[in-house]
């Protein structure tokens, strides 16, 4: 039996879908999905939207996203060259997911804080008392 005829589960290693969960994973990765999601944009100006991301880490994000069929590239034949980047019908597909972990994410970010600061000050605690 060929593996891509076996059912999707994430927990085996060897399972394509791991990769996919990372790739969506990545925080460039769910950024641009993210970006894309008023339309398309320029290479230059998603790299402003993004903050703080390299050129070539960008490059490398978006042909990952690309191979992976959840954005188009489209080459304008104009000088200077034109290039626009937009999500493809799966791309789109995971915004809603995506929005969902940003908003729980954003609403958390007090909790999580006050957890990290309470984890970290019984550290503390520990090595000094200790």
């Amino acid at each position: 039996m060929d593996t891509k005829d076996l059912p999707a589960n994430i927990l085996d290693p060897d399972c394509p879908s791991r990769v996919i969960f990372q790739r969506i994973g990545d925080k460039w990765a769910s950024l641009v999905v993210q970006v894309l999601a008023d339309g398309p944009i320029r290479f230059s100006e998603l790299r402003k939207m993004v903050h703080v991301v390299t050129p070539k880490v960008l490059t490398q994000t978006l042909r990952t996203l690309e191979r992976d069929g959840l954005i188009t590239r489209t080459v304008h034949a104009q000088v200077p060259p034109r290039v626009d980047y937009e999500l493809t019908e799966l791309g789109a597909s995971l915004l809603e997911p995506l929005t969902l972990l940003r908003l729980w994410a954003e609403d958390h970010v007090p909790s999580i804080l006050k957890a990290r600061d309470a984890y970290d000050d019984a550290r503390d605690e520990a090595v000094i008392g200790g």
